[in-house]
This record gives structure tokens, sequence and C-alpha cells, in this order.
């Protein structure tokens, strides 16, 4: 099985509310790593390319105006099964909806301020990342856990 990466946003909402910390903290115990991560506060124009399936739809603005009243925290993350390992780990999309041990279950109360987004499918993944981080900002992670974390089919 490969290493997988994923983009991760800590959402405004996560950033205001200073759940920066723990959500990072979830995803080191996962046992996934962090191989890029910066702040910064998405613009307009950058919404419209990360959600661009989304610019026509009538909820549109509402969106661009939520991910755009804050800073953000980007995160590529990696690891086996990156991407499903995230999810899971990040719940429901609605909130109020997700397991308790979930990110959004045990931090999150709404649908759409729901603290964090993450890459839906290898496509996307791609995509997304390319969008927020320029390749000189990942930095490979040297593995020296791998051994520790998963069997050696597994990584």
């Amino acid at each position: 099985m490969a290493l997988e990466r994923t983009l991760i946003l800590v959402k405004p909402d996560g950033v205001q509310r200073r759940l920066i910390g723990r959500i990072v903290s979830r995803i080191e115990d996962k046992g996934l790593s962090i191989i890029g991560m910066k702040m910064l506060q998405v613009t307009p124009e950058l919404s419209k390319r990360h959600y661009a399936e989304h610019v026509a739809k009538p909820f549109y603005g509402e969106l661009e105006a939520f991910i755009t009243s804050g800073p953000v925290v980007a995160m590529v993350i990696e690891g086996p099964e990156a991407i499903a390992v995230m999810r899971t780990l990040m719940g429901k999309t609605n909130s109020r909806e997700s397991a308790p041990g979930t990110i959004r279950g045990d931090l999150g109360a709404s649908r759409q301020m729901n603290l964090i987004h993450g890459s839906d499918g290898p496509d996307a993944a791609a995509k997304e990342i390319a969008t927020y981080f320029q390749p000189s900002e990942i930095v490979a992670s040297p593995g020296t856990l791998i051994p520790h974390l998963w069997a050696k089919e597994e990584a």
C-alpha cells in the first residue's frame, strides 16, 4: 500500500476557537505525517479556485463569505490511506450528526461551520494541494516512525 496525501484546512471557526493545536494533535496521534503547513487568509479568488465546482450554486456566496472570514491553517497530510483516514477522523459534514471521537463530533456544533475541510478523493487532493502549496513548501517525511506505526506492506 502506497502512502497517500491529502489537503486539510482548519477553517476560520477552528482558528478563531483556538482549536488548531487540538486538531493537529489528533492528526499526529493517528500516526499521520504533516509534511506541509501554513496559516493564510483565503481570498475570494482562492475560494473560487478551491470551490470551483460550487461557484454557480446558490449557496456559494455564503460559502465564500465564511471561508474568507478569517485565517485558515492549510496542511498536507501523508500516510497510508490518508484521505479515508482523515475523513473518518473528521466525522460527518454536519457536526451535530458526527460521532463522538471525531473532530467534528467532539468539537463542532454546526453543518457549515464545521471546523475542518479534507479532500474527498485522490483527484481532489492533488488539485487542492496544488492550489494551496508550492512543491517547495512540502517537506517529505523522513519516515523514521513508519516501522513503529505500520507493517511493511502498509507503508
